[in-house]
């Protein structure tokens, strides 16, 4: 039996419905890798007239478990640096696998590398500013990331790859 939300409660619905609409599941979530390096502490504590500069890589992969479950990894890197110093260093890998059903096939990619990682970056973002706060420093917040714009950019990229590749 299954019920959804339009109907009443207690009322059974027919099942083909139900399993015909796409649906995507978070089956577990997990840390797959965390570094956190401060080789200049304790002197980097100390505390600053400029605030340091901090570059931030971000990188999302797939890979297929199964036809419907797929493991989705987030990569995050933050740099800190004040002038030639590092004052940190902190790297995350956070995976999730997901099982993905009903959805097109032309959908996937943008599910697998917009969707599943939008959902698991709140988790990764707070892992990350735990991580700088117990080195020590601030908690790094990260600001959201636009996980369209960078799958956007990522396909226009391997297009212009595979002209030149062409040519």
């Amino acid at each position: 039996m299954a019920i959804n939300e339009n109907t009443p409660a207690g009322t059974a619905t027919n099942g083909n419905a139900q399993a015909a609409k796409p649906s995507l599941n978070v089956l577990a979530q997990y840390v797959k890798d965390l570094s956190f390096e401060s080789p200049g502490a304790p002197n980097s504590l100390r505390g600053r007239d400029k605030a340091p500069g901090i570059n931030i890589n971000v990188n999302v992969a797939a890979n297929p478990l199964s036809d419907k479950e797929f493991d989705v990894n987030l990569t995050l890197n933050a740099k800190a640096s004040a002038e030639k110093d590092v004052l940190f260093n902190v790297e995350l890998v956070y995976g999730g696998v997901f099982r993905i059903d009903g959805f097109p096939q032309e959908h996937m990619l943008p599910v697998l590398f917009i969707e599943c990682p939008r959902l698991l970056f709140p988790f990764a973002r707070q892992i990350i500013a735990e991580a700088t706060r117990n080195g020590g420093f601030p908690p790094l917040m990260l600001d959201p990331i636009d996980f369209a714009q960078m799958f956007q950019q990522k396909l226009a990229e391997d297009q212009a790859a595979s002209k030149v590749q062409v040519s």
